[in-house]
């Protein structure tokens, strides 16, 4: 089973720094990182800077479509206006169905601010304690929001979003 997690980071660069992190742990076999991206919003400024992770595990990928289209449900469809928030429904409606939700949403969109920074993972076989120990050990504090996504879910958004398909 796959997990989308989005660790919140109290700094702008704090998500650039668990990505790397995270990188050296795949090699330690505590986490497999299927694909990543990145969100770092300065303080000051209107929006935040997005970029999709390397992807080291080919077959894995979401693809870029998949995070263009999460990161703007989260962060830029708020400042788009009703009307156009008004078509997104469908959309909304399709990363319902693959365990993405409206709070799930709902919760990155309030935690990750102006100041902040985010880690988007598509992970397996996680052992999240001592991910986060080791994190906390090279200073890197972040707040783990996730969601479990069924085979279903996870294969449902692989064949929505892969980049292959």
């Amino acid at each position: 089973m796959a997990t989308l997690s989005v660790w919140k980071f109290e700094t702008a660069q704090g998500a650039d720094a668990a990505a790397v992190a995270l990188g050296e742990l795949s090699k330690q076999g505590l986490i497999t990182v299927d694909d990543s991206a990145t969100v770092s919003w300065e303080a000051g400024k209107k929006k935040p800077k997005t970029r999709q992770g390397l992807n080291t595990a080919g077959v894995g990928a979401l693809g870029g479509s998949f995070w263009g289209l999460l990161f703007g449900l989260i962060f830029f469809v708020p400042f788009l206006g009703a009307a156009i928030g008004a078509g997104i429904g469908a959309l909304t409606g399709a990363l319902t169905d693959v365990g993405i939700d409206d709070e799930f949403i709902g919760s990155v969109r309030d935690q990750v601010v102006p100041g902040t920074s985010a880690l988007f993972l598509m992970s397996e076989n996680a052992v999240v304690d001592k991910v986060r120990d080791n994190l906390q050990a090279r200073g890197i504090q972040g707040t783990l929001i996730q969601s479990n996504l069924s085979n279903e879910q996870e294969a449902q958004l692989r064949e929505a979003f892969s980049e292959e398909a």
